[in-house]
């Protein structure tokens, strides 16, 4: 990473001062400026991030040029076609993907960390019966840090260890209870001689009247689901998760500060907010006419689902998304589903029309994920919630890089102050 290679900054009456320039492996080199305000007195202006590295990582690598999603080096089209969730989530948190012997016992682990304390159960009485699952999900998240005091110390490697095994395999049970309580149904405890995915799927569909039934099918198309939302680099809700480990908390409620984040429809509620538009337009005869709102600047009407604060190029998940959404409703009889034949129209007029083309709107995963969770039987209200599912495993990849960077300080953004300069307090009588 060091290089020999500076930036020269010029400024004031004639000064200049050198920065060294980083190169990663692969990817844009970067300048160091960490000692630019102690030098010059000055801050860079970034709103929003978009030139600035916030760290180190060597997780998640993203060409959005190119079209092109590699976890650990792996592009994500062969992760989503040869491997399950948690052989994506062994080769996020250590780096390498597991062996035989390494992939039984994470499964054991998992497996046998998916019950939740069974006063945490009744937690969720506590909550509204209309509230929405997210609200829920975030506060009961955070709570679990109450219930799991022995796996809190983030200075104890064991104690990390254990906190990320527990929320990776507890995660699919909380969000499953989310949706039962939301909809006055009983919690369905987890089994043992299920997949991690198979299992979320009991839990979430399965009653005690009748035993669940596992179509192989559709649990490998939430599987894939949930390797395509597994990481992406320093988004919003992973550097939330950043931020807020920086200062020490624990990674219970680093987790939760994550699932926060994304709850934003800028964020992970895009996926829902891609479906709503789909229903908003209802029929593909109306499709010219809501391209046409979208060109117009003062309609207000919005394309969701396309282009991507990264991707300049057809997002990798969106292809695989595309044809997970064969796979399911083939194999549910929903091949002439209304919702997906006015997607795959919409798509088609959006990639050969120049207005689109010209400024790279194309797909993203988004698009289509809110299709396949519906033909699934998800509601769109637990849409945001399967993301948080999927992504715990990013962002506790990335909380654990943290911990372990020399380079890593508590997170203290500075600011371009625009506010009244210092002045007297008047006199009430004189306000």
């Amino acid at each position: 990473m060091s290089s020999n290679r500076k930036a020269t900054l010029n400024y004031g009456d004639g000064k200049s001062i050198d920065f060294p320039v980083l190169g990663g492996t692969i990817g844009p080199d970067v300048v160091d400026i960490r000692t630019l305000y102690g030098k010059t007195g000055m801050f860079t202006y970034d709103p929003g991030f978009l030139s600035t590295a916030s760290c180190q990582s060597t997780i998640t690598y993203i060409d959005g040029d190119e079209g092109v999603l590699l976890y650990r080096g792996y592009p994500i089209e062969q992760l989503a076609e040869k491997c399950d969730f948690l052989d994506v989530a062994y080769l996020l948190m250590r780096g390498e993907l597991p062996s035989t012997a390494e992939k039984k016992e994470l499964d054991y682990v998992i497996t046998h960390h998916t019950m939740v304390h069974e006063q945490l159960n009744r937690f969720f009485s506590g909550f509204r019966r209309d509230a929405h699952p997210m609200a829920v999900l975030v506060g009961v998240v955070g709570a679990l840090s109450a219930f799991y005091h022995d796996s809190t110390d983030i200075n104890n490697p064991e104690h990390r260890k254990i906190s990320q095994h527990r929320l990776i395999a507890k995660l699919p049970t909380i969000v499953a209870m989310c949706y039962k309580y939301s909809i006055g149904q009983p919690f369905i405890y987890p089994r043992n001689d299920l997949s991690y995915t198979a299992n979320f799927m009991r839990m979430m569909f399965g009653t005690p009247t009748e035993e669940y039934i596992v179509n192989p099918v559709l649990v490998r198309a939430l599987d894939r689901i949930f390797i395509l939302h597994a990481d992406h680099e320093q988004n919003a809700s992973t550097s939330t998760v950043r931020v807020a480990g920086s200062s020490g908390a624990n990674p219970f409620a680093c987790i939760a500060a994550g699932i926060a984040c994304l709850w934003g429809p800028a964020h992970g509620g895009a996926n829902e907010a891609c479906l709503n538009m789909l229903e908003g337009i209802g029929d593909v005869s109306k499709i010219g006419e809501f391209i046409r709102q979208v060109k117009d600047k003062n309609s207000g009407v919005k394309l969701m689902g396309f282009g991507h604060r990264v991707y300049k190029n057809y997002d990798p998940r969106a292809k695989l998304m595309r044809e997970t959404c064969h796979e399911v409703l083939g194999e549910l009889g929903l091949g002439d589903d209304r919702l997906f034949k006015l997607s795959m129209e919409l798509e088609k007029i959006a990639l050969s029309d120049d207005y689109f083309v010209s400024r790279k709107l194309y797909p993203n995963v988004d698009f289509y994920s809110g299709i396949v969770q519906r033909a699934l039987g998800i509601p769109v209200s637990m849409f945001t919630c399967i993301f948080a599912l999927a992504r715990t495993v990013g962002w506790i990849a990335q909380w654990n890089e943290m911990i372990g960077d020399p380079d890593q300080k508590i997170s203290r953004p500075r600011q371009l102050y625009t506010g009244a300069t210092q002045r007297t307090v008047p006199p009430m009588g004189m306000r």
